[in-house]
């Protein structure tokens, strides 16, 4: 790549990966086992998926897990065997176009509104997100509080206590969630820092500084003391027709 082109395309991957410690939650603050070696699955499991493609990460949760363990779901997202989640900059999220280059400048160098995406999936999670790196590994169902608190932080609340949403996801049939004003986007906060964050809550070894990239994030996440493993890349594996 060509120092011009680096400098050139530098906003879009900086707007679409991210990575600074958010402010976790008081609720959060609670202790978490660290894990130092891979959960085998059993009933006291329940699998995660990572996301991946070469600059953004998400996650997939168990719904009736995360609600099993506190999370409040927006009214919206009905109720799906999975929700895939992810972390960033409003506008970016909202706009069905590039940003300009003053919608880059103010993303980047002042804090910014941000939202957390919530999209429910009711299949095969490597058959919907087949553009995307799928990783996966079992954590104990006990880390499952921990988790909930920390994506109840994330979330600005109606007066009833659910969670505010404010747009359409940007794909599927989502929601993107309005956060609090202390978890404004802004470099180096930037969003796979929220992909970290919601792993340490399970108890993974995943440390943020070097979660900046996408790749940075996988890599920790894959590493032996993490243990997750890679089940689908659209390089080189062939997308099966929904409902085969």
């Amino acid at each position: 790549m060509s120092l011009l082109r680096f400098i050139l395309l530098l906003p879009a991957i900086l707007l679409a990966s991210c990575a600074m410690h958010l402010p976790v939650p008081e609720v959060s603050r609670q202790r978490v086992e660290t894990r130092t070696m891979p959960v085998a699955a059993s009933a006291d499991t329940v699998p995660i998926y990572l996301l991946s493609d070469s600059l953004h990460t998400a996650l997939v949760f168990d719904l009736k897990w995360l609600e099993e363990s506190g999370y409040v779901k927006p009214h919206e997202t009905g109720n799906p065997k999975w929700v895939t989640m992810s972390w960033g900059e409003k506008t970016a999220y909202v706009q069905q176009r590039w940003l300009n280059p003053f919608q880059v400048f103010r993303a980047l160098c002042t804090p910014s509104p941000s939202v957390m995406e919530i999209i429910p999936i009711d299949w095969k999670v490597e058959q919907v997100c087949h553009h995307q790196k799928v990783f996966i590994a079992d954590v104990p169902r006990s880390s499952g509080p921990a988790l909930a608190a920390f994506l109840n932080g994330c979330a600005a609340k109606r007066p009833d206590g659910t969670p505010e949403t404010v747009a359409p996801s940007s794909w599927g049939d989502g929601r993107l969630i309005r956060c609090p004003d202390n978890y404004s986007y802004y470099f180096p906060r930037i969003c796979n820092v929220w992909t970290a964050q919601s792993l340490q809550s399970c108890g993974y070894s995943i440390n943020t500084g070097s979660a900046l990239s996408a790749n940075g994030l996988v890599r920790q996440a894959t590493s032996p003391q993490n243990g997750f493993v890679k089940i689908w890349d659209p390089e080189t594996d062939e997308p099966k027709p929904a409902g085969r």
